[in-house]
């Protein structure tokens, strides 16, 4: 009987380990096989996935994916506090949340949690670091934003997202050989990414070379990842027709981006300027007010309350600059650096010597191409037409940094010179910021049809100036 027992025994063991060894057998062919789940498709990754994926890579993330991963984090790190890398993401998803709602409180909650990233994290944290060079970004603040960003290259020198962050610093304050740089680090290091055509094509936007602008930015659409990502491409694509006065393409890109992420208010705000400038004014005031309610930027308000005022509805137009104001009080409690908005708004609807001072402190410290166009603006209001000029030279000349071809900026220079009886310089510019685009503002287009009227055909005694 003991014989037997022990010869079943082994008999049970050995097809206990030929069980064994054909099952690690087959789940090591079943490890080596391609997924082949006939339709089925490999599980999708979940939206904190999407939205970590999106922050860390600095591409635009979906809202409701931002939103998962922030309660992701925030219960991880209440477990975990001293996760410098979880902090680093929690900060960065504070950053795009903000910055897609225009809800400040996210500003401080973003500081906050990359500073304790630095604070707990390793001594060399190019992840925090970039963040705080994205969060000033978001505020205006270019200084802070070089700062940050170039602390965050020198601690990872190919970490191609902190240059992609420089390159926005380095507009923001004027420096066209640092955007060079920057750029041209971004793609030897990403030269295939859809956000490094992005940046390319704003980039060569500034720099006038609009048809490279457009072809970059169509390639990043068609190669974007996901769709908040394209959409914020569509957008980018929408407003570069509009600038070339293409009101039917800009408005066919602007949908296309709100079909893609409903949450697209960048979008919203285009399609809103499209149809005003196609005369469907009913929409337009629509989707303005849409767009305002759910991301209540200043410099939406400005535009909506200008479309308004150009309707001869005066009342509406004093409502949105109201909120324009409380807004700019809003942010800059919380930081951020609207002297920009707030000075062009006081120049054409305020009063004209403040914008100037507002613009003067901002020309001091981050010198872009747009502070140019608006202080030359603002003095020319304040009735100081030659360093006006100066100014709206600056903001419109390739030769001295600008080289952006805007309407807008064209039509300020234009005005300007006909305040100083250069009639010849004044009727060319005019003429050419309606060639531009000549629907680029409610307000000042027709302005500038108005003047070059008033101008009339260039005479033998017009200075050839």
């Amino acid at each position: 009987m003991e014989i037997e027992h022990g010869r079943r025994s082994r008999r049970r063991n050995r097809v206990l380990i030929a069980s064994v060894a054909g099952a690690a057998v087959l789940g090591g062919v079943l490890v080596l096989l391609p997924w082949n789940g006939g339709d089925a498709s490999p599980p999708a990754p979940g939206p904190a996935a999407l939205a970590r994926g999106a922050v860390t890579t600095g591409v635009p993330a979906a809202l409701p994916d931002l939103a998962v991963l922030i309660g992701d984090r925030e219960r991880h790190l209440r477990a975990q506090p001293l996760d410098g890398a979880s902090w680093a993401v929690l900060g960065a998803a504070y950053v795009e949340q903000g910055r897609r709602t225009a809800d400040v409180a996210n500003w401080a909650k973003a500081e906050k949690a990359l500073h304790t990233s630095l604070k707990v994290g390793a001594e060399r944290n190019p992840q925090a670091l970039e963040g705080l060079a994205t969060l000033a970004v978001a505020r205006r603040d270019f200084p802070a934003a070089k700062k940050w960003g170039e602390s965050a290259v020198k601690a990872a020198p190919k970490r191609w997202t902190a240059h992609a962050v420089l390159i926005d610093a380095y507009t923001g304050l004027g420096d066209d050989k640092g955007v060079g740089r920057a750029l041209e680090k971004l793609k030897e290091l990403r030269p295939d990414a859809p956000a490094t055509g992005a940046r390319a094509a704003a980039v060569y936007r500034d720099r006038g070379w609009r048809e490279d602008a457009q072809a970059r930015i169509s390639d990043a659409a068609a190669a974007a990842e996901t769709p908040a990502e394209r959409a914020a491409y569509l957008e980018q694509a929408g407003r570069l027709a509009f600038e070339r006065g293409e009101r039917e393409e800009a408005l066919r890109f602007f949908e296309e981006a709100l079909r893609t992420d409903p949450d697209q208010r960048a979008a919203q705000v285009g399609q809103g300027r499209a149809l005003a400038a196609l005369g469907r004014t009913t929409e337009a005031l629509s989707a303005y007010q849409a767009a305002l309610a759910k991301r209540p930027e200043p410099e939406y308000a400005l535009e909506l309350g200008e479309l308004y005022e150009s309707l001869g509805l005066g009342q509406a137009a004093r409502v949105q600059y109201d909120l324009l104001r409380e807004r700019v009080r809003d942010v800059e409690a919380a930081g951020a650096d609207e002297r920009l908005v707030l000075g062009r708004f006081e120049a054409d609807h305020g009063d004209p010597a403040r914008a100037v001072r507002l613009l003067r402190e901002e020309w001091g410290r981050q010198p872009g191409i747009a502070v140019a166009d608006a202080l030359g603006w603002a003095l020319h209001r304040a009735g100081e037409h030659e360093e006006a000029l100066e100014f709206a030279a600056i903001a419109t000349d390739g030769d001295k940094g600008g080289g952006v071809r805007s309407a807008l900026y064209v039509f300020h220079r234009g005005v300007i010179e006909r305040g100083l009886e250069r009639y010849g310089p004044a009727r060319r510019h005019l003429r050419e910021a309606l060639m531009i685009n000549p629907y680029f503002s409610p307000l000042r287009a027709p302005e500038a049809r108005r003047a070059l009227a008033e101008l009339g055909e260039p005479s033998v005694e017009d200075p050839p100036r």
